[in-house]
């Protein structure tokens, strides 16, 4: 911890101009702190400049050329579920920013040697709950969250049986059962999906929610773990229609479409997958925007993942990244991403993976 501490006052010391006197004397708090307790306790403008950086290094993600823009919100002295679920709400308000999307993270209290006080075991903050296979064969919800839906309802909830039903959150304070927490329909923004040419499409019933946020990473910072930490940028499309509604491990619509838009699907080389995916991600992009929720196509995106690093390289920082990950899962060819390799590198901060909650 004291080596990750001081390597982050010195990032801190040379990235937000402090002078060397303040320099020295965060250093020497720092190492107190730690040597009498075992942690220590960023301020706010060292928590906020960390947490910005960690989005910065986060080698799976595409859009960090808004890094700096990322706004902290310090929720250390929350530690009571009730407490947490209420003030996830606001992220939430503030976050839709009425369809402006507002890059945002919330930040609860660190591990200490107890471990930690809180966690939030959704993956991410909304999400449709899957029930598995049904009688006629179908899959019946998103296959992603059958296990944590197998645990909500172990606890007792209940979903109305649909394709998107939104899950309950699970919190958990320190040496407590795990709560629920069922937020109404009017605190999650959805978008009913339709097409600009193709009428029959809104009559398929799809829909996504607006704001993607990320609630089960670890913050790592400093040597800290902040392992509750909701953050949220905004969707790129093809998240929603290539990865969530196309992949045949999640809603698999693409054959549903295609025969919809009269293809034959007997022939691969007919590329029918290929067509109905564009359809699909076209509907998405289409029915955002007509609900003036920002979202980003994937070329732009892919543009502005460019800027960013032309912008890291300005600064002598080398760019993390996971080629898997930024790569566009459509198109992916036509975007300067994937001529190029990339390298993960294990940059501090950084918002990491870590066991889901209830195992």
């Amino acid at each position: 911890m004291r080596e990750e501490a001081l390597d982050f006052l010195a990032l801190c010391h040379k990235e937000l101009g402090w002078d060397e006197a303040k320099h020295l004397a965060r250093k020497a708090a720092v190492i107190d702190a730690i040597e009498s307790s075992a942690t220590w306790q960023p301020s706010f403008e060292e928590l906020e400049h960390g947490a910005r950086v960690a989005w910065r290094n986060n080698a799976r993600c595409i859009g960090r050329l808004f890094w700096s823009t990322l706004h902290v919100r310090d929720r250390r002295e929350l530690v009571e579920p009730e407490a947490v679920a209420e003030d996830l709400l606001e992220h939430v308000r503030l976050a839709s920013n009425g369809g402006k999307i507002k890059p945002l993270v919330s930040i609860y209290a660190a591990e200490d040697s107890q471990g930690a006080p809180l966690r939030i075991w959704n993956h991410q903050l909304f999400g449709y709950a899957g029930y598995g296979q049904q009688a006629n064969g179908q899959y019946l919800g998103d296959p992603k969250n059958e296990a944590f839906t197998q645990v909500a309802q172990k606890m007792g909830w209940q979903g109305e049986g649909t394709h998107f039903d939104l899950l309950p959150w699970i919190i958990q304070k320190r040496g407590q059962a795990a709560q629920l927490f069922s937020p109404h329909d009017h605190d999650c923004r959805r978008v009913s999906l339709r097409h600009p040419s193709l009428e029959w499409f809104s009559d398929l019933g799809l829909e996504w929610y607006a704001v993607p946020i990320l609630s089960d990473m670890n913050l790592r910072l400093g040597g800290l773990n902040f392992r509750a930490a909701p953050f949220n940028g905004w969707y790129m499309g093809t998240e929603i229609g290539s990865r969530n509604l196309g992949d045949e491990k999640r809603y698999n619509l693409l054959p549903l479409i295609a025969d919809k838009m009269g293809l034959s699907r007997n022939r691969s080389d007919a590329l029918w997958k290929d067509r109905a995916l564009v359809e699909l991600n076209e509907a998405v992009l289409y029915s955002f925007a007509e609900e003036g929720i920002y979202i980003v196509d994937h070329h732009r995106a892919s543009s502005e993942f460019m800027r960013f690093v032309k912008k890291e390289l300005s600064e002598n920082r080398l760019v993390s990244g996971n080629w898997s990950w930024l790569v566009p899962p459509m198109s992916g060819s036509a975007s300067e991403l994937f001529h190029r390799g990339w390298k993960t590198r294990d940059y501090l901060p950084d918002y990491q993976l870590q066991p889901k909650g209830w195992r």
